[in-house]
């Protein structure tokens, strides 16, 4: 009977749980695929770059969602037994609430060990995979990021103006000017017209009756007509930030870049892992272990919603105190892990204050049950 009475339960918070989960998660999903239209529509990536780096980002979104939606599973599966009479059901079959506590803890240990896989192991590594696809494909869209009459920059190191463009591609009183070259200060090339040709999968800009000036580092200018000529886009990169940031390298990378400041003060600023400040990676690492940790006391909170002390005034709003007080430890807990890793006492209290709080409410609850029936 009480195993049954398990597996129901189960079975409704994860049904609540991951129809939550999906359901917000495309929400925030296709608010940040229209963010990342930038890719397309300024920095001339594919639409299939595009879509690509868009899904890699769904861990991330389910990785920081995971401990709200928990939270509001949770509440309202306990709300939704208690309004279905069904929780009275569980008390009269002899059901003692400190065990329906202990349901709800071993639930919210498996969604942490979910979370901590999200953490460690599936969100970076799907994002430093979008991050190497950005940096990996070319400029695909180059033909509708020129404009007529302004002077175009998105391509790394080379600036394009166009006094006009045709329906049909051509574009007239070409300007460019090249700053790409090492063995060069820039390169300076006009043309009366040109188009842009796609050939063996890359882009050529070709162009018709110009002239090219070549600025050297000596200060010397040197100038070539030209009938024709063909410039090859492939070997241009967009403005797209390609190095990888700090929540896209895997745990491992982030603690060895660590290890030097510990043992010697100062880390090398040549390795990736160490070109952000020491701070700044002690919280990404926090974030990864330490936030998952809050999810058992969140379930600790909510299980105060069992107390079926309706003489109490506060029976009507004890919903929404706890919804609040839930909600506060992950408002906290955010802010806690943003400033976790400037001191050793804030790294400290990070990482105690859930199981100490666990222990405590634990405890609490079991003195607000202890008249229930502990034989069961």
């Amino acid at each position: 009977m009480i195993n049954t009475i398990y597996r129901y339960f189960f079975k409704e918070f994860i049904s609540i749980f991951a129809l939550i989960l999906i359901s917000i998660s495309i929400i925030v999903w296709i608010v940040q695929a229209v963010n990342y239209l930038d890719f397309v529509t300024d920095d001339g990536h594919a639409f299939g770059v595009y879509f690509t780096f868009s899904i890699l980002n769904i861990p991330k979104v389910l990785n920081r969602l995971i401990p709200f939606v928990f939270l509001i599973s949770l509440l309202v599966t306990i709300l939704q037994f208690e309004k279905n009479n069904e929780l009275l059901i569980f008390w009269t079959s002899g059901l003692n609430k400190i065990k329906l506590v202990n349901l709800a803890f071993k639930i919210s240990i498996l969604i942490t060990l979910f979370q901590f896989f999200l953490s460690l192991v599936a969100t970076h590594s799907s994002l430093n995979l979008a991050r190497s696809i950005l940096k990996s494909s070319g400029i695909s869209l180059f033909p509708s990021l020129v404009k007529e009459k302004k002077f175009n920059d998105t391509v790394k190191g080379l600036t394009v103006f166009v006094e006009k463009k045709k329906s049909s591609g051509e574009m007239l009183n070409i300007f460019l000017r090249d700053d790409t070259s090492s063995a060069e200060k820039s390169k300076t090339i006009i043309a009366k017209r040109g188009y842009i040709i796609n050939r063996n999968e890359q882009n050529f800009l070709v162009l018709f009756d110009g002239s090219i000036q070549t600025e050297k580092k000596n200060n010397k200018i040197n100038f070539l007509n030209f009938d024709k000529t063909e410039i090859n886009l492939s070997s241009f990169s967009t403005k797209t930030t390609t190095f990888p940031k700090i929540q896209e390298r895997d745990t491992l990378s982030l603690l060895n870049c660590i290890k030097p400041f510990l043992d010697e003060g100062k880390a090398s600023l040549n390795e990736f892992q160490c070109r952000s400040r020491l701070d700044d990676i002690t919280a990404e690492l926090n974030r990864r272990l330490g936030m998952p940790l809050y999810i058992p006391f969140i379930s600790i909170i909510i299980c105060y919603l069992l107390s079926s002390v309706k003489e109490n005034k506060y029976y009507f709003f004890r919903k929404y105190i706890v919804f609040i007080a839930a909600f506060t430890v992950l408002v906290l807990a955010e802010i806690m892990v943003r400033y976790s890793g400037q001191a050793a006492l804030n790294l400290i209290i990070y990482y105690s204050l859930p199981p100490l709080l666990i222990l405590l409410n634990y405890l609490n609850l079991i003195r607000i049950f202890k008249f229930e029936n502990l034989g069961r």
